[in-house]
């Protein structure tokens, strides 16, 4: 698959999702290959701005235990992926109007987060309104994605209706996971 298609797959559902549904990539690969790198990121780059800007960044942000943040933060994204592949499964899979196999929900699952993990590299630059408005972007890139995943890959997909529903539910517990990422982070 070539990089465009790859960058297109959160604007339609035509490009590239029936190849990679076809690949059948084993969930454990795509946990060791893409979501544990990727995961990798934000922690590693909070880590760097935490540690280099300090009060610069957020007041309140120097002096914190950066290592013990970041490594709950990692733990946390890995639990996080495994809970959403569930949980897409169970949300798809409730209506009779919708079917989708544990493996492209875990496929969602792992390619979903990808623009809010690379949103991250943002905090390579010192601006928090900079680095807040990629995070917004990359949400609702991360919302689009999901949409155009479950209308290509669940089985009876026609109805619109029920897709929107389904990724509306599938992002609130998303929205609220990430919440509750940032606020461990901003507790400690």
């Amino acid at each position: 698959m070539n990089p465009v298609t790859i960058f297109k797959l959160p604007f339609t559902r035509q490009a590239g999702w029936k190849s990679l549904q076809q690949r059948q990539i084993p969930i454990p690969v795509l946990a060791w290959c893409l979501v544990l790198p990727m995961s990798l990121l934000p922690p590693l780059l909070l880590y760097y701005a935490g540690t280099h800007y300090g009060d610069d960044f957020v007041a309140g942000f120097a002096g914190r235990e950066w290592r013990f943040i970041t490594t709950i933060l990692f733990l946390a994204e890995l639990l996080t992926f495994f809970l959403m592949g569930w949980l897409i499964h169970a949300v798809v899979n409730t209506t009779r109007e919708l079917s989708l196999s544990y493996h492209d929900a875990y496929l969602l699952a792992a390619l979903a987060p990808l623009p809010l993990w690379s949103a991250s590299i943002v905090l390579l630059i010192p601006s928090l309104l900079l680095n807040a408005l990629a995070m917004l972007v990359a949400l609702g890139i991360s919302c689009s994605l999901l949409y155009h995943g479950l209308q290509a890959l669940c089985e009876r997909s026609d109805d619109d209706v029920n897709t929107m529903s389904a990724t509306y539910t599938i992002m609130a517990a998303g929205v609220l996971a990430w919440g509750m990422l940032l606020t461990i982070v901003w507790a400690y």
